[in-house]
């Protein structure tokens, strides 16, 4: 799922049509659906607070919680690296 859709299908889960979501960002319905098809990292901040969601959320695939051990994949080799949190 692209971002885009993720946040879409975000909106309509948490009750919200687009006119009811631009607005309580602050924005226009136009502008919302502009800033969802190439958010910047600030807008994905706004969205996800705006939503009462972490931000990794907007990422997630699926209906898993955050994987226990977070990973990603080398894009050299294709392997799944495993990240040690700190």
């Amino acid at each position: 799922m692209d971002i885009t859709a993720r946040i879409e299908s975000l909106i309509k889960e948490k009750g919200y049509n687009k006119s009811q979501f631009a607005e309580k960002l602050g924005t226009q319905r136009q502008n919302l659906n502009n800033l969802i098809k190439s958010p910047s990292f600030p807008t994905l901040e706004k969205i996800a607070e705006a939503l009462d969601i972490p931000l990794w959320q907007l990422f997630k695939d699926g209906d898993d919680d955050m994987p226990s051990t977070p990973s990603i994949t080398c894009p050299y080799c294709g392997h799944e690296l495993s990240i040690d949190i700190k």
